[in-house]
């Protein structure tokens, strides 16, 4: 019998990670619980990052740290498809957060955020105290960590962050990207079409993108400041993707997480490109084959293998037969 395609495909090689095409930000317990509830509606298609820096009340940093740790160990965290964004490295909280939060739920938090690194040399702390916390938590779990590009120091050191243990995610921060300019770049630049257009921007972007993709690692588009307008949204998100390549976005509302998980998601005539490809190698033991005229190996079948993974967890409908073998 044929092997799985993660076997046979990758042979010992780190797998680059698959991972849901929106991430979606809520800094209250309301907030948090309400995107529980959609994350179940919706068949955990997208990942919640509760927020303990910008989106969150100040005041109660201990308390809130702990509500976050309450509520990941919650049934309401059915898929254990949520994150947290701690403080940055100059905020007298991190530490605490890291240690509320790992040391309660370290085996329960998807992944943790870090805001506001300036250079390279903070990301690195940061990332050893997390995982040192989950060891002495009694966790073997190295937790999965995401760093925010926001500032001119950390875009300055962005592929020797890029590098570092435990990385799952570089994010792309937008708002904070545009203030560190001092108006260098206008306030159209916080928003379409000018965060795609301008010149310092597109720098920034392509120098994250490439960098994260370079060390097999994801790279996240900011926010989108429309709430509403599903076009807007997913022409942004859309021209991100196809655009600067990123392959997941945040989501800062509800009304947000569908038109995202659409505009990232393989559109249809790929799902299926890569459902007959797969399915024919998977028939020649993942030997070269033709199809339409055109010759596949482990090559090409590694890229519609991770399309296929990426479709199945945007809840796209794949092949029925394709699903059978490769995902049930």
């Amino acid at each position: 019998m044929p092997r799985h395609p993660n076997e046979a495909l990758f042979e010992g090689e780190k797998m680059y990670p698959i991972l849901p095409t929106c991430e979606h930000f809520a800094g209250t317990e309301v907030r948090v619980l309400k995107a529980f509830e959609l994350q179940g509606k919706m068949g955990g298609v997208f990942d919640i990052t509760m927020d303990l820096e910008d989106g969150a009340p100040t005041g109660a940093e201990r308390e809130h740290a702990e509500m976050y740790a309450r509520l990941l160990q919650s049934d309401e965290n059915e898929y254990h498809m949520a994150g947290v964004r701690i403080h940055d490295f100059t905020n007298e909280h991190w530490k605490q957060d890291v240690d509320i939060i790992v040391n309660a739920a370290a085996d329960k938090v998807a992944y943790l955020t870090i805001p506001k690194s300036t250079r390279y040399e903070q990301a690195a702390e940061m990332i050893e105290y997390i995982q040192e916390t989950a060891i002495k938590a009694g966790s073997s779990r190295e937790i999965p960590v995401h760093v925010l590009m926001e500032t001119h120091g950390a875009l300055h050191d962005v592929w020797k962050i890029a590098g570092l243990p435990a990385l799952q995610v570089l994010d792309f921060g937008l708002m904070d990207f545009v203030s560190a300019h001092h108006g260098s770049i206008p306030a159209e630049g916080m928003r379409s079409p000018m965060q795609f257009e301008h010149v310092l921007i597109r720098r920034a972007k392509g120098e994250v993108v490439s960098a994260a993709l370079a060390h097999g690692v994801v790279p996240a588009h900011n926010v989108t400041l429309e709430l509403k307008d599903p076009d807007v949204i997913y022409g942004d998100a859309k021209r991100a993707h196809t655009e600067f390549g990123f392959q997941r976005q945040w989501s800062i509302y509800p009304a947000q997480i569908e038109p995202i998980t659409k505009a990232m998601a393989p559109e249809a005539p790929q799902i299926q490109l890569s459902c007959d490809i797969l399915l024919k190698a998977y028939e020649a033991d993942w030997g070269p084959i033709q199809h339409d005229g055109d010759l596949h190996d482990r090559a090409t079948y590694r890229f519609y293998w991770e399309q296929l993974q990426r479709a199945r967890l945007s809840g796209v409908e794949i092949d029925p037969k394709a699903t059978e073998l490769f995902f049930d």
